[in-house]
């Protein structure tokens, strides 16, 4: 028996077919965008660093996100038990945290001071703003200028 599927469409990649059970929601929306709930992850090709958020809602609502540990080994963020409640997250392991991405410049920045925490168990998310400063909006996670190309 197929999972259920629902269509998607995007301005990006035209209409597709998503399975149901890979659809996020962030019940209190992300900030700036409050009544984007529903959206979903595309990963470009196998391998990928870099995925698309995009919104099951608002075909003109897509973000760029990666797991910042990718480029920030240290990367550490403290949730409070509120928000791994409003998730239902028993157990850190079941959560998958992500940053939104910009290019300022020659480099990809992550928006490491509100990461993007999701429990993968039951496609939940939430977006929290970090109380410690230790982490800015604009952490460089790629130097494009320094990125060597072979030929």
């Amino acid at each position: 028996m197929q999972p259920d599927t629902i269509e998607c469409k995007t301005s990006r990649f035209g209409l597709f077919s998503i399975r149901a059970d890979r659809v996020i929601t962030f019940e209190k929306g992300l900030i700036g965008f409050p009544e984007a709930k529903k959206f979903c992850i595309l990963e470009p090709k196998e391998d990928c660093a870099f995925f698309w958020m995009q919104s099951m809602e608002d075909p003109e609502l897509a973000f760029v996100v990666t797991d910042p540990a990718i480029f920030l080994p240290h990367y550490q963020v403290k949730i409070e038990s509120d928000d791994l409640k409003d998730i239902g997250v028993k157990d850190l392991s079941d959560t998958q945290t992500f940053v939104v991405v910009n290019k300022v410049e020659k480099k990809m920045t992550g928006n490491c001071a509100s990461p993007l925490i999701i429990n993968t168990l039951n496609a939940q998310g939430i977006q929290i703003l970090l109380s410690t400063k230790e982490w800015g909006v604009r952490e460089t996670l790629l130097d494009l200028g320094r990125v060597k190309t072979r030929v």
